[in-house]
């Protein structure tokens, strides 16, 4: 579920922006429609990847090219705040969900737990836990105290 969380708050971040960069007419702001859009759309498709659960590297396909759109989004909004009357917390928003996009991101492209190395235990065939059946008992047994094995109690 965190990471349906780290995509909605990209997604929300640049939602956020919208309204601030279609309010001035000038056309380097015009853009910013289509970067968002482009973004929207990659935004989607790991929404769907998500839900229908798809294979770690198609995730990872999908992930990286969401991050690399949202970065672009990020920059055209830190470079064009002061022309498109963008507010500072609007960038700093962005900034903080596109790095935990890129955590994500990291997180799913990385590979999964790599299978344990056979132990001795596993060569020899023996048990690799103590227990009552597998240790010697009586006088001198393997495990032998005051009060006998503790192992067999």
């Amino acid at each position: 579920m965190k990471r349906g969380v780290a995509v909605a708050l990209a997604v929300l971040a640049l939602g956020a922006g919208t309204g601030a960069a279609s309010a001035q007419g000038s056309p380097q702001c015009g853009q910013f429609q289509t970067l968002s859009a482009a973004t929207q759309q990659k935004a989607n498709a790991v929404q769907a990847g998500l839900k229908a659960k798809v294979t770690r590297e198609e995730m990872c396909k999908l992930l990286t090219a969401f991050v690399a759109s949202e970065s672009v989004v990020v920059k055209f909004l830190a470079d064009n705040k002061t022309w498109c009357g963008v507010p500072e917390q609007v960038v700093a928003t962005a900034k903080a969900s596109h790095e935990k996009s890129i955590k994500f991101r990291d997180t799913a492209c990385a590979e999964g737990p790599r299978a344990k190395a056979p132990s001795l235990s596993d060569a020899i065939k023996t048990t690799p836990v103590d227990s009552a059946t597998n240790t010697k008992t009586g006088r001198f047994g393997t495990f032998d105290s005051l009060t006998g094995n503790p192992l067999a109690k």
